[in-house]
């Protein structure tokens, strides 16, 4: 798994850590497509781009093509999620939440996107649409019992433990 590294010391003294980094490997579709891209080294997400051009008109979603397929490190996957920018300024979203890649998927990268916002949204080919993480996974048994542990909430859903 992801080891860390200690690299000395920041600008106001405090301990600088490098963590490791897991290799995604990025197959193209065409001359369309661009490598995801983090801003800073220290961005969690990579920017994804459209390998189309496109319009969401408002209220309606579409599905962006992107011309990527990723090789995902095994123990990994990989989560899309909206960009806040878009989202805050022009109500674009992915229509999923949080969109998860499974190491076994293999095909086209492509982002559901969701206009909530006032007005028709224009996506340009190369314009940055959604990021992706890297998340490590952890491997689980799901096993059949007759009961399982009370909890001082138990079956207490949405909203049992109010708003305030």
């Amino acid at each position: 798994m992801v080891e860390t590294e200690y690299t000395g010391r920041d600008k106001t003294g405090r301990v600088v850590r490098k963590f490791g980094e897991e290799k995604v490997w990025v197959k193209f579709d065409n001359g369309l497509s661009k490598l995801p891209v983090k801003k800073f080294p220290t961005d969690s997400g990579a920017d994804i781009c459209s390998a189309e051009f496109i319009t969401i008109p408002v209220g309606e979603r579409r599905v962006i093509h992107t011309g990527i397929h990723l090789d995902i490190p095994y123990g990994f996957e990989i989560q899309v999620r909206s960009r806040s920018g878009l989202a805050a300024k022009n109500g674009i979203f992915v229509l999923n939440g949080v969109g998860t890649i499974d190491k076994s998927y293999t095909g086209e990268i492509m982002v559901p996107l969701q206009n909530l916002g006032d007005k028709d949204f224009i996506i340009d080919v190369g314009d940055r649409i959604a990021q992706i993480v890297l998340a490590p996974i952890y491997g689980c048994v799901y096993e059949q019992v007759n009961e399982i542990e009370d909890t001082d909430r138990n079956s207490g859903g949405f909203g049992s433990t109010g708003t305030k």
